[in-house]
C-alpha cells in the first residue's frame, strides 16, 4: 500500500512536469518553423517584388501545420490593394504587429483572435516587428 502511495505520487509531480516539457518543445519547434517560413517568404519577396498571396504560392518550402497539427497563419500586409484594418493582428495598444506580412500559429488550443490580449490569442506563437520577435504572443 505504501508503495502504492508513492508511485501515485510521484506520477502526479511527473506528468505535469512532463506536459509542460512537451508543451516548450513544440513552442520551440514553432518558433523555428515561423523563422523559416519568414526566410523563404523574404526571399519570394526579393524574386518579385511582392509578397506571396497565401503559404502555398512558396511552394513546398513552407511546413504545412504547426507542431499542433493546425494551418499557419499568414496575411500579406504591404501590398495592393491591402488588406484592412480589421484582418490585421494587434499588440495590446491596437497598434499592428507588423507592417509587411503576419505570420503566426494558433498555438495549442487552435484558436486565435486579431489582438494578442484577448484570451484566445495569448497562446499564439507570432512574428511581430517586421520579424523582430517570434515568441509567444503573451510574452510581446
Amino acid at each position: 500500500m505504501i508503495t502504492l502511495v508513492i508511485l501515485v505520487t510521484l506520477t502526479a509531480i511527473a506528468v505535469p512536469s512532463y506536459q509542460s516539457h512537451i508543451q516548450k518543445a513544440k513552442q520551440s519547434q514553432a518558433i523555428k518553423e515561423i523563422a523559416q517560413i519568414s526566410m523563404t517568404i523574404e526571399r519570394f519577396h526579393s524574386l518579385n517584388n511582392t509578397y506571396p498571396a497565401n503559404l502555398a504560392a512558396l511552394g513546398g518550402e513552407a511546413p504545412g501545420n504547426d507542431p499542433w497539427g493546425h494551418a499557419y497563419g499568414y496575411l500579406a500586409i504591404d501590398v495592393s490593394p491591402p488588406p484592412t484594418n480589421g484582418e490585421i493582428r494587434k499588440d495590446k495598444n491596437l497598434n499592428p504587429l507588423n507592417s509587411d506580412y503576419d505570420l503566426y500559429s494558433m498555438g495549442p488550443d487552435g484558436e486565435t483572435q486579431k489582438q494578442l490580449t484577448a484570451a484566445k490569442g495569448r497562446d499564439d506563437i507570432v512574428r511581430a516587428g517586421n520579424g523582430g520577435f517570434i515568441g509567444l504572443a503573451s510574452e510581446h
